[in-house]
């Protein structure tokens, strides 16, 4: 589909969307992940009310020749909110840049970055929540009114200079949305979150990364590596490769089945609800030495050897989903489930 430039009732050719082929030095780009991440809204799986929002928003923007608004994605790590940046970019037939808030440390970087944009470009910023605050105005008027305000000079000769920007779409990535300021966040016009995937589009995507990567995998062992991931495509791809690798040694690519997807998580101390030697620790540290709990976090972390962060931030979040751990104000408590799941495994 062609593209509306921005002189009235001319068109310009599609381009092809590349990512930024000569990043400069503060710029991150980022790349594909060998392939395997889809590249229209039709072939990305799952997020069925994000693709259909999106799907609208790109289609009325092709239509009027304007670039798309910009979008906020934000929701755990590994759903997909990269992969979703790069289809947008594809579906408008435009480049994407992609940089992250902590390369942009410097006023510079940012600078550098609206000056080169061209019309229509997407441009990414991952973990936007960590922009530093000049990075953040900067960005104020560029989005709103398409404008660089530069000051030149110090002191009293120093002025205010204004450059025109072409329109192009920001297109944010958080997993902390109530960490961004108001004023930034209020000048997305699309905010959307990202949610775990249900099982049968976990199946689609481990199958789907499977058929790219050359390896045949039994409808088994397809649901064994999607009922293990977490509900994250992320996982689900880093497990399959974890299982091609045990396959190749053993000459098996080509029949895997749910034994071989068994034995190869084992080898990686991955349960089959998911949880790792970490998780375990965690929950097995509640049952044996505090009687299930409650257990406040700072003891947990110093019992662990672990940052009281990582704890909250990494380990937690999953338990809580999976209703094996609760907070209370007295600190963290094992729920029946989890006694239930550790004896469980004590058992195997």
């Amino acid at each position: 589909m062609a593209i509306v430039s921005s002189n009235a009732g001319s068109s310009a050719p599609r381009r092809e969307p590349v990512l930024d082929a000569q990043p400069s030095p503060e710029e991150a780009t980022g790349r594909p992940d060998d392939g395997l991440r889809p590249k229209r809204l039709d072939d990305y799986i799952g997020q069925d009310e994000l693709k259909q929002v999106l799907g609208i928003a790109v289609q009325a923007a092709i239509g009027r020749g304007e670039a798309l608004d910009h979008v906020l994605l934000y929701g755990p790590p590994g759903l997909g909110k990269t992969t979703m940046a790069l289809v947008l970019a594809e579906e408008l037939g435009v480049t994407c840049r992609i940089t992250s808030a902590p390369a942009l440390e410097r006023p510079r970087d940012i600078v550098g970055l609206l000056v080169n944009v061209q019309p229509r470009d997407l441009l990414f910023i991952d973990e936007i929540h960590r922009l530093n605050r000049v990075a953040e105005e900067l960005l104020y008027p560029a989005m709103e009114d398409r404008r660089l305000d530069l000051t030149v000079g110090k002191g009293s000769t120093a002025r205010t200079r204004s450059l025109d920007l072409p329109p192009f779409t920001l297109v944010g990535a958080t997993t902390k949305a109530g960490s961004l300021s108001s004023p930034l966040r209020d000048r997305f016009g699309l905010i959307q979150r990202l949610e775990f995937y249900g099982l049968e589009d976990l199946e689609a995507i481990v199958s789907r990364t499977a058929d790219l990567l050359g390896v045949s995998l039994s409808a088994g062992a397809c649901r064994r590596i999607a009922g293990c991931c977490r509900g994250t495509p992320r996982i689900a791809n880093r497990l399959l490769r974890r299982v091609r690798d045990v396959a190749c040694v053993q000459g098996r690519q080509n029949q895997i089945d749910e034994g071989l997807v068994s034995q190869a998580l084992s080898l990686h101390r991955v349960d089959h609800r998911g949880l790792d030697a970490g998780d375990r620790r965690l929950l097995a540290q509640l049952d044996q030495h505090h009687d299930g709990g409650p257990v406040g976090l700072e003891t947990l972390a110093a019992a662990l050897g672990e940052d009281p962060t990582t704890l909250e931030s990494v380990v937690e979040p999953f338990l809580l989903q999976q209703g094996l751990l609760v907070r209370t104000p007295r600190g963290r408590m094992l729920t029946e489930a989890a006694r239930a799941h550790l004896r469980e495994q004590e058992a195997a």
